[in-house]
């Protein structure tokens, strides 16, 4: 082959590479859609990395083999699995005891979910593929307040309904009085304790 055949293939070939560079920069290589992948896959764990992960959440002592319910209980919550209609935790709970295990391993786990998965008539692949894109353990801290529970909440911290010493702690505005709510003062104004009309007199003639 004569040196300016090797010089075109040579150029060739780089500027074939240098296509293939753009195309996987722009996300456009095979497997890819639109440029873009989704954030779940970005996330995706293999399913035995999850629940390593998840069976050492809060157990510094685990060694990742053997996941309890508790730690399941949490995986799911965090993966959407556990809604609290179609799946509660106390459904979780039934099937995990029936393996009779307070911790179970990958292989029982799996059994564990397939028996679930069928109970509550979900496909297990759906199930899987939730617990494999939720991320690594995490604290979740969008949690929604139920309107009952709000109303409970604004009940309980109305000052104008407290009652005996509790009511003393607040002013008329609610506001708190500190440490004159709490303790009693010596009062030297020459008013005998209770007198409610203090500075009135004045103001009455």
């Amino acid at each position: 082959m004569s040196t300016e055949a090797q010089n075109t293939d040579a150029a060739v070939e780089q500027v074939t590479q240098e296509v293939k560079d753009v195309k996987l920069e722009n996300g456009n290589a095979p497997g890819a859609s639109n440029g873009t992948s989704s954030k779940s896959e970005d996330n995706a764990l293999s399913f035995k990395e999850a629940f390593k992960a998840f069976s050492k959440f809060g157990d510094p002592k685990s060694d990742g083999k053997a996941i309890t319910l508790s730690q399941s209980d949490k995986w799911m919550k965090q993966a959407k699995v556990i809604d609290g209609k179609k799946i509660t935790t106390t459904d979780t709970a039934i099937h995990f005891k029936k393996l009779k295990s307070v911790k179970l391993g990958i292989d029982d786990y799996q059994k564990f979910l397939d028996d679930l998965a069928k109970n509550k008539k979900v496909e297990l692949d759906e199930i899987k593929k939730k617990l494999t894109t939720c991320g690594q353990p995490g604290i979740t801290s969008h949690v929604t307040k139920s309107p009952a529970a709000a109303a409970a909440v604004d009940r309980l911290t109305d000052t104008s309904k407290y009652t005996g010493s509790h009511r003393q702690r607040f002013d008329e505005t609610g506001k708190g009085k500190g440490i004159a709510g709490r303790k009693d003062l010596v009062d030297g104004s020459g008013y005998v304790t209770g007198y409610q009309h203090k500075d009135t007199y004045n103001k009455s003639h």
